[in-house]
Order: C-alpha cells, then structure tokens, then sequence
C-alpha cells in the first residue's frame, strides 16, 4: 500500500557522455534513490555560459523516486555530477496508480 503524503516525482540532470549517464542511472537506482532512471537518447542543447551561448550533445537521465527520496538524490547526483553547474529539476506527478506508486516508494526503501 501506498504511503499517503509521499508522491512520485521525477527529477531531471543532463550530461555529456554516455558512460556516466549510464553509471549514473544504474548507480542511482542500486542506492535506492530511484525506483527507475531514463537515459533518453543523446540531444543537442544550447545555453549560456560564461557570457555567450554554448551548444553541447547531452544526455537527460530521468530519475522515477519519490518526494521524501530527492533530497538525498539530489546531493547523491551531485556528488557525482562532472558539471559545475549540474541541471537539476523536479518535476511532480500528477497522478500515478496505486500499483506503481506503491512500487516506487517500496523501490526506493529496499522492501
């Protein structure tokens, strides 16, 4: 059963290479910060930095946790993250099941 109060969310970095969005995701979810990661297939982004527009090829990991999980995701990724400034963005849900709520927060506990 689905604790009441404790809804999915999900968070959201990028990174330059494959390899570490990948040791990313998989780390993440092994530390049960998340019930599951998307790596999304590499993106071009485009953005300021130090005064004038820069472009990189990026990948997105989407991390699937938990409200009371992404603070301690957050300084997790963080942690870990080869960006200065790493992306970070929390997203709530709006709705879930019952059944895939109750996953997620069982995912991110070890039950």
């Amino acid at each position: 059963m689905a604790e009441p109060g404790n809804p999915v969310v999900l968070a959201q970095t990028t990174v330059d290479d494959e390899s570490t969005a990948y040791e990313l995701g998989r780390a993440a979810v092994e530390a049960r910060l998340a019930a599951g990661v998307h790596v999304e297939a590499r993106m071009t982004s485009f953005y300021w930095w130090q005064g004038k527009v820069q472009h990189e090829r990026e990948y997105r990991l989407t991390f699937k946790t938990v409200q009371d999980r992404v603070g301690a995701l957050e300084a997790w990724v963080h942690g870990r993250h080869p960006y200065e400034v790493p992306q970070w963005i929390v997203l709530p849900v709006s709705a879930a099941t019952e059944a895939y709520l109750s996953w997620a927060q069982a995912e991110t506990r070890g039950a």
